[in-house]
C-alpha cells in the first residue's frame, strides 16, 4: 500500500493545476447555518423562493442586478437536502466577514425579506437549528479543498 503525499506544503493556498485541485487554508470566514423542516412536498417551492427572496435579496440589497458598483456580501451559499430526512433543508452561507454578515442581518432588512417570503410561501416552515447562534457566531471555514 502506498501513501499519498501532497506535492505542496500544508500552508500553501494556491492552485495546483497540474494535479487538478486547489487547496486553501488559514482562512477565518464566518459560516451561517440554518436548518429548516417542512412538508417534503413543499421543499422545491421553498428552495426556489428562498433563492428568489433571500439569496438574491441579500446579494443585491440596496442595489440592482448588473450594478457595476455592487458588492455581494457573502462568498457562497449552498442548499443541502437530506434524503434520510425528507423535508429538511440546510442553508450554508460563507460570509466574507462578520461585519458584512452583521450589516446584512440588521432588523429592517431581515423584516423586509421575511415579509416578502411569508407573503409568497403559505406553508408551515420550522427553523430547527442555527448552529452559528449556538456558538456565538464562532463557526468559521479554515480550509477548502476543491477539484479543478
Amino acid at each position: 500500500m502506498s501513501s499519498w503525499r501532497s506535492p505542496r506544503s500544508e500552508s500553501d493556498s494556491t492552485s495546483v493545476a497540474d494535479v487538478g485541485y486547489r487547496y486553501e487554508n488559514g482562512e477565518r470566514l464566518p459560516i451561517e447555518v440554518l436548518v429548516f423542516e417542512m412538508d417534503p412536498d413543499h421543499v422545491a417551492a421553498f428552495c426556489a423562493l428562498d433563492h428568489e427572496v433571500w439569496t438574491l435579496g441579500e446579494a443585491y440589497h440596496g442595489t440592482s442586478v448588473g450594478d457595476p458598483d455592487h458588492h455581494i456580501p457573502f462568498l457562497s451559499k449552498e442548499v443541502w437536502l437530506d434524503d434520510a430526512h425528507p423535508g429538511r433543508v440546510t442553508l450554508v452561507f460563507v460570509w466574507e466577514s462578520i461585519e458584512a454578515w452583521m450589516h446584512m442581518g440588521d432588523s429592517t432588512t431581515q423584516a423586509e425579506l421575511q415579509a416578502r417570503f411569508d407573503a409568497a410561501f403559505e406553508h408551515e416552515v420550522r427553523l430547527v437549528s442555527a448552529p452559528h447562534e449556538d456558538s456565538s457566531f464562532g463557526i468559521h471555514r479554515w480550509s477548502r479543498f476543491e477539484r479543478l
